[in-house]
This record gives structure tokens, C-alpha cells and sequence, in this order.
């Protein structure tokens, strides 16, 4: 019936992943981080903006969040990079005691068809770029934007590659003790060179195990706000949710076939949903009483099918919970429920593609609402709009 957006889920699947990730540490005593990670991402490009403001807590924070904000804004509109940058370093005024910008920053561009990147480095420690697991050092141009340096790398990512840029919180860590110099750029990289023979990493396994490094090297006690942002070129993980039977029940099997079909992982939402695509496998659903819990229904068991849940209450309870950790994967609650489960299958898949049955369930409809509004529907176009708000590719697709 109606598409929302069209489906080209499965074209895109050979495509490399770039998966985009960042973390950070306040320095001792600061609730708010002096550094600020922005990036926008599309289907052709990616733009991320580093910044690190002078010194630390609020007013650092204000000066890294002014700078990434006008970069990122500008870039998204089109603005011309030079243009951007030429912003950014006339509005930065200069500390006059430290003869230093009140605000540092690295930009990192992708054209994700070209797989090409441009870095721009302005007063920031210089970005990791990892070949095939290889460290390899960028060469370096530099140019003046109003007399003032930059720096200007170029080059290629392929699949297994690997970009990372840091603020100087972590390139210190440890100093003033056996190393004097802190952790240093050298042994940052040779460090996360061993990351990649030992492990099969994403964007944010690499950067939590440098972040879980730093801390350790300031023995927990964060001498400088420390923010590390990385782009690992992978094989996509994609994520398929059926909700809902289609509208016309002649095409019940033909959208059971779609489901198993995919190539990725695959998620059903709602019994009547479930036990059609059980007929069209010849099986039966068997619940999993554990995972009850007083305000949801059970998940279920279905071979070729990563997860089964129930559909209204779950979708709701998911959706809540996304919203209260943040999309952060690291912040869901520790309980095995359908809810959690659900969400958690949203926040590690790299795109999610929604295929949403249109029959009404009369007994989740609201009697004021016309039969053709959905509150199935509702919550999904609400869930669409949170993931693309924290930069999921999500499809959406009714039947």
C-alpha cells in the first residue's frame, strides 16, 4: 500500500557500514564535558566535528558546543568549508595570557560513494588512520585561514579501515607519572594496533578500550576532559522489525517470506504477526515464561527468528526506554524482557527496516480515533522519528 520511504533495504546491504561512534570523560569534578562531539550522516556523506574548549567544565563546554555547532550547521547547509572554517576562527577570540584559540577543533568529512575522507585539524592532536589494522601517518598540508594554521590530510577508506580523533585529554593521560610526557600519540596507536589483532572490533569497542586505558593511566582521577571519536569501515548490520498483520490476509505469506528472506536480523512484533508467520513455517511459537514481567507479555521462540515479542505494549515500553537511556546501548537496563530486548536489537543494528501491517487490532483502538488512524502506526512513526533524531538509517514501509 503506502511507502513512506522506499524500500531499498536489501540493495543496500553489500554497501560498507561506517560506523560512527564517540565517547568521553569529564575531567575530576566537572559535570559537564569542556569537549563536544556533533556529526550529521546521510547515505552519501558524513561530517564530524571535534571540539576542545579552553580549560574545563561550563564555560569550556559552552565554547566547544558554540564551535561544533556552527561547523556542523554550516556544513549541512552547504556552506563551503573554507567558508565554515573562516567562521568559526573569526568568531573565536584569543586568550591573551596562553596566545591560544578559545576553542580547537578537527573536522572530518566522508564521501561514503567515493569512500574518500578530508581531515582538518586546527590546534588538535592528529587524527589515527588505520589501514587494514596498520597505523599509517597521514601526510599533511598546511594552510592559514585569517593567519591562522591548519592542518589538511586526505585519503581513502575501505572496509576493515580505521579514522580516530582524540582531544588532548587523552594524548596526556599519565602525566607526571613514569611516562612524563603522558600516554602519547606513538603508543596511542600501537595500542590500538593490538586492539585489531586481538579482536574483532566496532567503532565503539576500539574507543571504549582506549577511554577504559585513559582512565586507568589517570588512575581515575581525570586530569583533563578527554573525548575520543572514531569511524571503523564494516560490513552493515542490518535489522528487519515485522509489526502488525498486512491489510489484505492474502498477503500474509508473501510478507513471512519477506521477513525470512532478509539478510540480517530479524524481529517480529505482535502475536497475531507471530503466529502468521509461524503457519507459513509450519511451526508454533513457544513462550518463554521467564521473560514475563507484570506490565509485559512474554517474548517468544520462532527458529530463523531472532526475537518475538508482543506488539502494542512492547513497542510502547521499548520506545520508553530509548528515550530514558539516551539510545545509548550502554545505559538499557540489565532485566530480559521483551521491551529491553527490543531495544537492544534497535541500538546494535546499523539500519532498521520497519515493515508495518495496516490491520486494525480493535482491541488496542482508540474509539475516538478514525478506524484508518493506527496506534500501531503512531508508535512506530514516533520510534522512526527518536532513531533518526540519534542518526539511525531507518526505513519504513506499510502493508
Amino acid at each position: 500500500m503506502t511507502t513512506a520511504i522506499p524500500s531499498t533495504a536489501p540493495a543496500k546491504q553489500a554497501d560498507n557500514f561506517f560506523d560512527i561512534c564517540h565517547l568521553s570523560l569529564n575531567k575530576q569534578g566537572e559535570e559537564l564535558c569542556g569537549d563536544k562531539v556533533k556529526f550529521i550522516k546521510t547515505e552519501t556523506k558524513s561530517t564530524i566535528v571535534l571540539s576542545d574548549g579552553l580549560g574545563s567544565g561550563v564555560k569550556a563546554n559552552i565554547l566547544a558546543t558554540l564551535t561544533s555547532e556552527i561547523l556542523i550547521t554550516m556544513l549541512k547547509a552547504d556552506v563551503p568549508l573554507e567558508s565554515a572554517i573562516e567562521t568559526v576562527i573569526g568568531t573565536l577570540p584569543i586568550c591573551q595570557v596562553r596566545k591560544i584559540a578559545y576553542a580547537t577543533f578537527t573536522i572530518v568529512q566522508i564521501d561514503q560513494i567515493a569512500n574518500r575522507f578530508k581531515i582538518i585539524n586546527f590546534d588538535n592532536p592528529p587524527v589515527f588512520y588505520f589501514k587494514k589494522g596498520r597505523i599509517i601517518k597521514l601526510e599533511e598540508r598546511t594552510e592559514r585561514v585569517l593567519d591562522r594554521k591548519i592542518k589538511v590530510s586526505e585519503g581513502t577508506l575501505d572496509r576493515g579501515d580505521f579514522l580516530g580523533a582524540i582531544s588532548d585529554g587523552v594524548l596526556y593521560a599519565g602525566l607526571g607519572d613514569t611516562m612524563n610526557f603522558g600516554w602519547g600519540w606513538d603508543n596511542i596507536s600501537k595500542y590500538m594496533e593490538n586492539l585489531f589483532v586481538h579482536q574483532a572490533p566496532t567503532a565503539r569497542s576500539i574507543l571504549q578500550s582506549v577511554l577504559d586505558e585513559t582512565r586507568s593511566l589517570y588512575r581515575d582521577r581525570i586530569g583533563d576532559d578527554a573525548s575520543l571519536v572514531g569511524v571503523y569501515v564494516r560490513r552493515r548490520n542490518p535489522l528487519m522489525i515485522f509489526t502488525g498483520p498486512p491489510l489484505d490476509p492474502a498477503q500474509d505469506e508473501v510478507y513471512a517470506e519477506r521477513l525470512l528472506s532478509f539478510s540480517g536480523r530479524r524481529a517480529i512484533c505482535g502475536g497475531t504477526t507471530g503466529n502468521i508467520v509461524a503457519s507459513y513455517m509450519g511451526e508454533t511459537i513457544e513462550m518463554d515464561i521467564a521473560t514475563m514481567r507484570k506490565e509485559l507479555p512474554p517474548i517468544g521462540q520462532l527458529s530463523e527468528i531472532d526475537l518475538v515479542t508482543e506488539g502494542i505494549l512492547t513497542i510502547s515500553k521499548a520506545s520508553e526506554i530509548l528515550r530514558k537511556c539516551n539510545c545509548d546501548i550502554d545505559r538499557l537496563p540489565f532485566d530480559r524482557n521483551g521491551a529491553v530486548l527490543l531495544a537492544r536489537e534497535i541500538l546494535e543494528a546499523d539500519s532498521i527496516f520497519f515493515l508495518v501491517g495496516q490491520q486494525i487490532n480493535e482491541f488496542y483502538q482508540n474509539p475516538l480515533l478514525p478506524k484508518n488512524i493506527s496506534i500501531r502506526r503512531n508508535l512506530v512513526e514516533e520510534l522512526v522519528q527518536l532513531l533518526r533524531s540519534h542518526q539511525k538509517e531507518v526505513e519504513l514501509e506499510y502493508c
